[in-house]
């Protein structure tokens, strides 16, 4: 019998990503339409929820807490693990690198706080749970991250644009890899905590690195411009969204990778994809043939 997962957000960056890999590990896999589902019915006889939800900004306060309780009592009656992709607001500003699974959660401001909240209800409620922890993202696909709004936005008038200081480690996360190592954790079943935080910690790349990467790719050299905030910056009084852009620039200014020991002692097999096959994937997504099988094309990380 298949072990089944249900995908909650299943049109967003990771849900996509996560149906994918599932279904390529040979799962059953269940999208969840909130317009025609009660989340209930849908998540019986799952083994797992992945929770992929992620609402705007501006509607975090309200939304994250009220999904987070409704999540939590559907696998309580269901006995559905959750698995959840976590992110690097937790540990804010102050945090010295590199980030893992004990370093102290040190955020202040409120996108921060929701995140370290939500986590925290997930492991007071004794939900079996799972937390991947990730950086930015490196899609596919055109799916509204920094990657493809800004970074890569015009690479075809040989211009990358970049966000924050170009000399310090950012961490980023190829999602089809992420995805993979979603499989992977929750094919280990009662063999991991009830409560797992577990980082991924795919590329550390400064700035320059990056575009040193995408010149590989391209075969092009690229300009480097610096993202200009002004306009979020005068938009700030009526467009909520922008004040909370501006509110985790700080990510773009503070070093912080994330460490991997604990991944690869679960997941011992796992290999990254090469960085610039995913970012080939990324910008020119028809370039690469065939079906991406790191653990097969790589003898090493």
């Amino acid at each position: 019998m298949k072990n089944s997962v249900l995908i909650l957000g299943a049109s967003g960056r990771f849900g996509h990503n996560s149906a994918d890999a599932f279904e390529k590990a040979g799962w059953s896999v269940r999208r969840f339409d909130r317009k025609s589902q009660d989340l209930t019915q849908a998540a019986w006889g799952t083994q797992l929820i992945v929770n992929a939800w992620n609402p705007l900004y501006p509607d975090w306060l309200k939304d994250v807490p009220r999904l987070t309780r409704q999540v939590i009592d559907v696998a309580r009656k269901t006995g559905a693990t959750v698995l959840i992709p976590g992110n690097v607001y937790n540990f804010g500003a102050d945090a010295p690198p590199p980030w893992g699974e004990v370093s102290r959660q040190m955020a202040r401001n409120p996108l921060g706080r929701i995140r370290i909240d939500m986590e925290q209800a997930y492991k007071d409620s004794g939900v079996r749970t799972i937390i991947l922890r990730a950086g930015d993202f490196i899609d596919t696909q055109p799916s509204g991250n920094w990657f493809d709004l800004a970074l890569i936005k015009k690479l075809d008038k040989g211009i990358f644009t970049y966000p924050g200081n170009p000399d310090i480690p950012h961490a980023w996360a190829y999602l089809p890899d992420l995805a993979r190592a979603a499989v992977g954790l929750a094919e280990q079943g009662d063999q991991l905590p009830t409560f797992a935080n577990v980082h991924f910690p795919g590329y550390t790349l400064t700035g320059h690195e990056m575009r040193q990467a995408l010149e590989r790719v391209t075969g092009s050299s690229l300009k480097m411009r610096r993202f200009s905030y002004l306009p979020f910056h005068l938009a700030r009084p009526f467009w909520p969204l922008g004040a909370m852009l501006l509110e985790m620039r700080y990510l773009w200014s503070t070093p912080h990778w994330l460490t991997g020991e604990r991944l690869h002692e679960i997941l011992p097999e796992f290999r990254d994809t090469p960085l610039e096959i995913a970012l080939s994937s990324a910008i020119k997504p028809n370039s690469v043939e065939g079906e991406i099988d790191p653990d097969k094309a790589m003898a090493a990380g």
